[in-house]
Parts: C-alpha cells; sequence; structure tokens
C-alpha cells in the first residue's frame, strides 16, 4: 500500500527524482495540448498536466515548461499561447504532441486563435491567452496566461493518473450532500 521514502532535505537518504515524480502521478490531472506561433510563423506544441487556473478577476491560468524543452524559446517569446483541453477521445491528439517530431502539425486539422495559437476543434475547453508572465520554477518555467478567450463544450475529459490515461466517473455519491460552503467553491473556483 503506502511507500516510506527517503525525505527531501534532511540528507538522511538519497533523493529519488523518479520515486518523487511517481509519487506526484498520484494526483490526476486532465491533459491539454498548449500550441503558439512560433517566431517563424510555424505552430508549436505540446502536451501538459501542468494547467491550473488561478484567477477569476482577472481571468489567469498557469501551466509549467521544463527548461530543458525545445519549445521553450517560442512559448517564452510568443505574445500569445493557447490552452486545449483534451476530450476523451483526443488520446491520440495527446500522444502526438507528447511524442518528439519534426513537424506535430503535419496532416492535423487546426484554426488560427489568437495570435496564431492552434486551436483544435472537439476540445473539451479552449482558452485563448495573452502571455503576461513568467516565473522561475525550479526545472520547470512557470507560464501565467490572461484569458482572453475561451469556449467549452459538454463532455468527458481524459485524465492521467500514475503515468496512464484515464476517464472520468462520476462518483456514486455525487448529489448526496449539497456543498454549502462558499469557502469550498472559491477553492474550486
Amino acid at each position: 500500500m503506502s511507500k516510506l521514502a527517503g525525505t527531501i532535505g534532511t540528507g538522511a537518504a538519497a533523493f529519488d527524482q523518479r520515486d518523487f515524480r511517481n509519487a506526484l502521478g498520484r494526483f490526476a490531472t486532465g491533459i491539454a495540448v498548449i500550441t503558439t506561433q512560433g517566431p517563424d510563423g510555424k505552430p508549436v506544441g505540446l502536451t501538459a498536466n501542468s494547467f491550473s487556473a488561478v484567477s477569476l478577476e482577472p481571468p489567469l491560468i498557469l501551466w509549467c515548461l521544463g527548461k530543458s524543452a525545445a519549445s521553450l524559446p517560442a512559448f517564452r517569446d510568443c505574445g500569445h499561447f493557447a490552452v486545449n483541453i483534451l476530450e476523451v477521445g483526443q488520446r491520440a491528439l495527446s500522444h502526438r504532441f507528447a511524442t518528439p517530431a519534426k513537424d506535430k502539425f503535419a496532416g492535423l486539422a487546426w484554426d488560427a486563435g489568437l495570435g496564431g495559437a492552434p486551436v483544435f476543434s472537439g476540445s473539451l475547453a479552449r482558452f485563448e491567452c495573452r502571455n503576461v508572465e513568467q516565473h522561475d520554477g525550479g526545472d520547470h518555467v512557470i507560464f501565467v496566461g490572461r484569458v482572453e478567450r475561451y469556449s467549452h463544450a459538454d463532455g468527458s475529459p481524459l485524465l492521467f493518473n500514475a503515468g496512464k490515461y484515464g476517464t472520468a466517473a462520476a462518483h456514486p455519491d455525487d448529489g448526496v450532500e449539497p456543498v454549502e460552503s462558499s469557502d469550498f467553491a472559491d477553492l474550486l473556483l
């Protein structure tokens, strides 16, 4: 069941990055393909599960990109990027953008969003953002975007947990006890 691992910062045991990553992977996330238009006018994109809401007023979101990513310069210098939240039927799209390739957009249908950032039809939600802030996050860069346009549809999200794709199912107790605390609702945005 539970695994006792090395502690961080005590010097008692060597820090195992793979094991730490496995622990982080227990937090189920949705999957997004994040896109922009590169400085050469070509589309750039990658699969990420680091997307999060930040603020409703102003409307801000964030996502993270590894500092060693080949696409970092394109995202660091872009004016706009798009976050395409994937629907359960878009597993192949997720895999395409998670796999190194010379042209991830070859033969793929997409539309130009704000600033030329590619957006995909069939996505569960889309957020077209102005690239407003970047922060150092250890071995990652944290991008904060101000949402300028968005859309969403009904459907089921494509999920990622413990290194595997998954789907969401309604909890059997969902709707049994209504949530009344405004604090809880504020946490969920």
